[in-house]
């Protein structure tokens, strides 16, 4: 049996940090500093910064119009579709030999380890597979949700290579990362159509003469140093 990536720790995490916030409001303010200080060593070891930082491929799935879709459906629709995409995605990616490191209810972050080593083509082509396959088999996925009652998923999928710091986290059982290059991936996420992927233009100079895809600009934008940052469409030729 697949295990969720859905796990305990998140509920337990937001009922932990309720609490606290409950308890902080009740006392006194003479008290408040005494928690503050304990909270703060706590938080500290939440996310631990390493100092490791490495050059990776960071993915991105995210779903269309969830919070709509899911407004309209029973708790127990809305957890089975969150959960159907989570881990047929999830499942998916690390076929491809992705590590999956966060998950936001609605999107999935994950990132291709042997990528660190800029010179092996293949694994940079296996990104882009990752991608493609979500896609294709999107029409299986669908038909499943729709004979359970559920509405259909549709997703954007976004890519990007470039600088990631590491950090432990009390949280995971992987490391997470941070970085710009997550953050621009992040970014450019919207700019996909739905049911397509698009790439940062530090991930195109890796992937531009592989054969079988065909990469489009479709839009510029401005974020810190880099000026003007192109976005690629993605199909198959």
């Amino acid at each position: 049996m697949t295990r969720s990536i859905l796990d305990d720790h998140s509920d337990k995490t937001v009922q932990v940090v309720g609490d606290i916030v409950e308890t902080i409001n009740s006392i006194d303010k003479s008290r408040r500093k005494d928690i503050a200080f304990r909270l703060s060593n706590v938080l500290d070891n939440i996310v631990s910064f390493s100092g490791d930082s490495e050059y990776y491929c960071v993915c991105l799935v995210d779903l269309v119009n969830s919070t709509n879709i899911t407004s309209k459906l029973s708790y127990t629709k809305a957890c089975m579709y969150y959960g159907v995409f989570l881990n047929t995605m999830s499942i998916i990616a690390k076929e491809f030999g992705a590590t999956v490191v966060k998950n936001g209810g609605d999107s999935l972050l994950y990132y291709f380890p042997k990528t660190s080593d800029s010179t092996n083509k293949h694994v940079f082509k296996k990104v882009l597979e990752c991608g493609r396959s979500m896609i294709e088999l999107r029409d299986i996925i669908n038909d499943k949700m729709s004979k359970n009652g559920l509405p259909e998923l549709n997703y954007r999928i976004s890519a990007d290579y470039g600088h990631v710091m590491l950090a432990d986290s009390m949280t995971s059982f992987h490391k997470d990362i941070f970085g710009p290059t997550v953050n621009i991936c992040s970014k450019i996420n919207s700019m996909a159509i739905p049911n397509t992927m698009v790439i940062g233009g530090d991930m195109y100079q890796y992937v531009k003469d592989m054969k079988g895809y065909n990469f489009k600009e479709i839009e510029s934008f401005s974020i810190g140093h880099k000026h003007s940052y192109s976005v690629y469409s993605l199909s198959q030729r």
